[in-house]
């Protein structure tokens, strides 16, 4: 009985999921009468399933599928299409740069190309940092302190802002949970001030993240596009998208497919 009750709750879960939009793990728990505990582990079930889009704090339908996607082949350990944007953002790096990064798997993709002598990086990332401090460039690293988030595998809150604002930056790195072609980047979560404490201190913000993130419907605002210098993102961004974002002034770095050497700025 007890297995028919979850798979009926999971079921109910994504059927809510798809009618709303988004929907915030406290909601949910309420709703079906269950912890959040609970409600996490069915996330993370429905999301190994490809039946909703796990996001910070709760979940979001998967992106319709379209035949002109291109497949998202794996190289090095990672998607090719985050690959390519990390590759692409780290051409925006010089030696002895001083650079903010964002916690993110579009964000973490930049690592791997981060070559460059004298470097010093701020993060909130606890990946970022392990990874930058074992690179044989041998960057300075600072960590943004503040509160651990499990779920972000990163740092949060009041202190992290504190931290960020007594330094300056030369690129602030931000990743995006979802992407609005009016409004910005968007995110689920409500807590959007370490993002802002990010760009405020850099002289130049560059936005990572995949094309299918203009599909992922968030109702907080984090970066308006008046505060982001440069978008880099994929190959299957649609015509219509990238028109609308350059009537609004945005700079934009479209990544090639693979085997394709073309580029859109």
């Amino acid at each position: 009985m007890q297995k028919r009750n979850t798979q009926q709750r999971r079921d109910d879960i994504v059927e809510w999921v798809n009618q709303t939009g988004h929907v915030h793990v406290d909601e949910m728990a309420a709703r079906f009468g269950t912890s959040q505990v609970t409600i996490r582990k069915d996330l993370a079930a429905l999301a190994h399933e490809k039946r909703v889009l796990r996001e910070f704090g709760g979940a979001a339908p998967m992106p319709a599928s379209s035949p002109a996607t291109t497949p998202n082949v794996v190289v090095g350990g990672m998607p090719s299409a985050k690959a390519g944007i990390g590759k692409r953002a780290a051409e925006f790096v010089s030696d002895g740069d001083k650079l903010i990064i964002d916690c993110g798997n579009t964000t973490a993709a930049l690592l791997p190309f981060l070559t460059q002598n004298k470097l010093v990086v701020m993060t909130n990332s606890l990946h970022a940092a392990n990874t930058l401090t074992a690179a044989s460039n041998e960057p300075t690293v600072l960590m943004t302190g503040g509160t651990w988030d499990a779920h972000s595998q990163s740092f949060q809150g009041n202190m992290a802002e504190k931290m960020i604002s007594a330094y300056s930056f030369d690129t602030a790195f931000i990743g995006a949970s979802g992407l609005d072609v009016e409004r910005g980047s968007t995110t689920l979560n409500e807590l959007t001030g370490l993002s802002k404490a990010m760009a405020n201190v850099a002289r130049r913000v560059v936005v990572l993240a995949e094309s299918n993130k203009f599909f992922h419907r968030m109702p907080n605002l984090e970066l308006p596009w008046e505060d982001i210098d440069m978008l880099i993102t994929d190959a299957n961004i649609s015509d219509q998208i990238k028109q609308q974002l350059e009537a609004r002034g945005v700079t934009l770095m479209v990544t090639p497919v693979e085997g394709d050497s073309s580029c859109v700025e």
